[in-house]
């Protein structure tokens, strides 16, 4: 049953697919045993009646999925160019209407860049197109203290991977609260799909005049913050719309005008070019990883004015760029008194 939206937004289909599968596994000892186990399957995406690309997907969120993965293409300026997205997973095909039409898609979806996505990704149109034209809000940041909460609740939440493996997670934060705030955390079986969801996710959910969350579905493991809901679309569309077209952001709105100064994306992924890309796309300024940054991701994030950290772990991370975006507090974490280094040294042999 579609959702029901103010009239400029996209009508979403509630699909939904289970994320995993039992199996029979033998184990170590030989004994057989049913295992849980991710249900990857294929969504091939269709814009206008035009097959346009196949996602290997979990199948969460795949309305929001082919959202973010339109975005995050740069193939639509804005979410209200869309009609409508029905996903059908009888037929494994999601049916993208806009209002519209794309433009020159022959042209834009005829270059493609392989990417270091999970299996082999891609990209449409050049990897470092427009990226000279983001501008992140220049005073956003986050704490030590804040950095080791956020680590700690991805740590403690229930996940796919927990039971079954082989899945990266993505999860925004928001950090304008004493306590980071979780405001949504997905799973897939590639970081980008993960990372186009949230995108969909805060495309459709995010504008500058609207007070909380649109009349969508907000995925598993995502709650409307219970403060800062001016942020946020909500059931009350129809009054504040009276504020602006819909609520539609404004054209040309900077990451700051739509309050996403407190926003910290993580990701279970390393943090490569696209990765970063597709985060100050977002107008997320802050990236924490579990694992590490690419030479080229590095590049991108200093160029953007990305804060980058990995192998965030316990109280142990790196902070690859933009130092100046993390407070650091000495306090939180006592330096060993044997360093590294010295620990490898060998005691000298004296001979009698």
């Amino acid at each position: 049953m579609p959702l029901t939206q103010p009239a400029s937004l996209p009508r979403l289909t509630l699909a939904q697919a289970p994320l995993t599968c039992e199996i029979d596994a033998v184990n170590e000892y030989g004994e057989q045993h049913k295992v849980s186990i991710p249900a990857e399957r294929a969504l091939t995406v269709y814009v206008d009646k035009r097959e346009l690309v196949t996602l290997m997907t979990l199948g969460a969120h795949p309305e929001l999925l082919v959202l973010g993965f339109l975005r995050n293409q740069r193939l639509l300026k804005s979410v209200h160019e869309i009609e409508s997205i029905t996903v059908d997973w009888e037929v494994g095909a999601a049916a993208v209407k806009t209002r519209h039409g794309i433009g020159d898609i022959e042209e834009k979806t005829a270059r493609r860049v392989v990417t270091t996505g999970c299996g082999q990704g891609s990209v449409f149109g050049g990897l470092m197109d427009e990226v000279d034209q983001i501008v992140l809000p220049p005073a956003a940041g986050i704490t030590q203290s804040q950095l080791y909460s956020l680590v700690n609740t991805i740590r403690l939440k229930e996940t796919t991977y927990k039971s079954a493996g082989s899945v990266h997670a993505c999860a925004l934060f928001d950090t304008s609260l004493p306590e980071p705030e979780m405001l949504l955390f997905v799973e897939d079986v590639g970081r980008h799909n993960a990372m186009d969801t949230i995108a969909g996710w805060m495309w459709i959910n995010m504008a500058p005049t609207l007070p909380t969350s649109c009349g969508s579905r907000l995925p598993e493991g995502a709650a409307a913050p219970a403060t800062r809901r001016s942020r946020f679309r909500g059931p009350d569309w129809q009054e504040a719309a009276a504020a602006g077209e819909d609520g539609a952001p404004t054209p040309g709105a900077s990451p700051t005008d739509l309050g996403l100064d407190g926003l910290v994306f993580y990701t279970t992924g390393r943090m490569t070019s696209e990765m970063v890309i597709k985060s100050a796309q977002m107008g997320v300024p802050v990236v924490v990883s579990r694992s590490g940054i690419t030479q080229m991701g590095h590049q991108v994030a200093q160029t953007v004015g990305l804060c980058a950290i990995g192998r965030a772990t316990n109280k142990r991370f790196v902070c690859y760029s933009q130092a100046q975006r993390l407070l650091l507090q000495p306090g939180l974490v006592a330096k060993p008194d044997v360093t590294p280094d010295t620990a490898r040294q060998r005691v000298p042999l004296t001979l009698e």
